[in-house]
């Protein structure tokens, strides 16, 4: 299909959708729905989407991104929680494009429980993300669905800071950590307010994350380098002896943990990179 095709929506198209099924975007849900199709187009070769990706988005809204993901990818498989949405979505997507309606899949549910997906393993994670669950959502599905090898999402453009942030700043904290655990991570873009229908008060940001071709080494788990993480931006601005005392049992224990894995008791969680974290996590009880 040609970027020239009328398939995709534009502002009256969804106004009318939504009009048509009583939907109002609610703020409960985050709900911003694309209005643009320039800006969908934009987010399609923003994400690098190619002819055989399978492609999971979250949040899909009316469809406006769905369309354009369908245009250019194999599959897509949308995962929407919302009642309505997830009812009115299949028919737009039979009306508007129909010859791929059969490359694409609903799952009626929220993203943060899905376990698994219909049909071949995603490759790629594109979305427009609810604002306020969009970090959780990112990293469940990054680790329920490792198939997933570059991902780009839209999120709040102090969402989207703190995400790619490098150590060293103080929006680097927890979301960078866990992001960087999965993925390389770097800012795409920016997203003006006008493209979206209600216009948020806050200004949107992309976000690419390509996954790590090697996983962080370290014998220790995911779960025991994210207590770590968490242990230490819960009290940021005490150093790392103080803020992990409860995490490695007393402020003694934290600072033989953290010399054994060769960073100074001294610090603070914001200079660490997921490496050292995952150090420290392998160094618990080594004064014991």
């Amino acid at each position: 299909m040609s970027e020239a095709s009328d398939a995709l929506l534009g502002p009256s198209d969804v106004r009318e959708l939504a009009a048509a099924l009583g939907v109002r975007p609610t703020k409960q849900r985050g709900q911003n729905f694309v209005i643009d199709a320039n800006t969908v187009r934009r987010i399609v070769r923003t994400a690098d989407v190619r002819p055989d990706d399978v492609v999971v988005e979250v949040g899909p809204g009316l469809g406006s991104l769905t369309l354009a993901l369908l245009e250019a990818a194999d599959r897509v498989t949308a995962v929407e929680i919302d009642d309505v949405l997830a009812g009115a979505l299949p028919a737009t997507v039979r009306a508007r494009v129909p010859a791929r309606a059969g490359r694409f899949a609903l799952v009626h549910s929220d993203a943060l429980h899905v376990r698994d997906l219909p049909g071949p393993a995603p490759t790629a994670l594109v979305a427009n993300l609810p604002y306020n669950v969009a970090v959780p959502v990112l990293l469940h599905m990054l680790e329920r669905f490792p198939t997933i090898e570059r991902t780009l999402v839209m999120v709040q453009a102090e969402v989207a800071d703190r995400l790619a942030a490098p150590p060293g700043g103080k929006v680097y904290g927890v979301p960078s950590v866990k992001a960087a655990w999965y993925a390389e991570v770097r800012r795409a873009g920016a997203i003006g307010r006008t493209v979206f229908w209600p216009a948020p008060n806050v200004d949107s940001g992309l976000v690419s994350l390509v996954r790590r071709s090697e996983p962080v080494r370290t014998t220790a788990s995911r779960e025991e380098v994210f207590a770590v993480v968490d242990a230490a931006f819960a009290q940021r601005r005490k150093t790392l002896r103080a803020a992990l005392a409860g995490w490695a049992g007393s402020a003694p224990a934290a600072e033989a943990a953290l010399v054994a894995a060769g960073i100074s008791p001294q610090a603070r969680g914001e200079s660490l990179t997921v490496e050292e974290f995952a150090r420290i996590a392998e160094s618990k009880g080594a004064g014991a």
